[in-house]
């Protein structure tokens, strides 16, 4: 189950459009690399050491593999190959590896992870501040919640997302 929370947010492309209400996803739980692996172990009937060993290894692998300049794919995972960000320079000739300033690796996802949509189910939650906000009354006793004030007057939401936005 997806929870989610929905926003105001500004048309970046055009400053004197009226915001638009969109949903941003919140994360339930941080699950941990030791409880992904028991989960996986406890799927597979394999023991937490050996799929802890395979996934440990695979991602040394990988990054080996991708500062060789590879592509990996990963069948049903998906593929992972980099990228790099870097500042111009005024001719090709004068261009040299100082200007690269970053590495990123891109990531398309394989075919388990297409059509989740399909698959998944969507619930209306409260942001991260009102929820705090909420709970904070309730151990104080309170009856009323002053929602403007714990989102910092709407003037901006950095729950769970980037940029500014009005929760709704």
């Amino acid at each position: 189950m997806i929870n989610y929370s929905v926003f105001l947010l500004p048309n970046p492309q055009d400053s004197e459009a009226a915001p638009k209400a969109y949903a941003k996803a919140q994360v339930s739980e941080v699950m941990s690399f030791r409880g992904f692996v028991q989960h996986i172990a406890d799927h597979g009937g394999h023991k937490r050491g050996t799929v802890k060993g395979v996934l440990s290894d695979m991602c040394e692998c990988l990054v080996e593999m991708l500062l060789e300049g590879k592509k990996i794919q990963l069948d049903e995972l998906g593929d992972f190959w980099l990228s790099l960000t870097s500042t111009g320079a005024d001719s090709c000739q004068k261009f040299t590896a100082a200007n690269i300033t970053g590495v990123n690796i891109l990531f398309t996802p394989g075919e388990d992870f297409e059509n989740l949509i399909g698959r998944a189910e969507f619930t209306p939650v409260a942001s991260r501040k009102a929820q705090v906000a909420t709970l904070k009354a309730e151990k104080a006793g309170e009856t009323i919640v002053d929602l403007a004030a714990a989102k910092g007057n709407g003037s901006s939401n950095t729950d769970d997302s980037a940029g500014s936005a009005d929760e709704i």
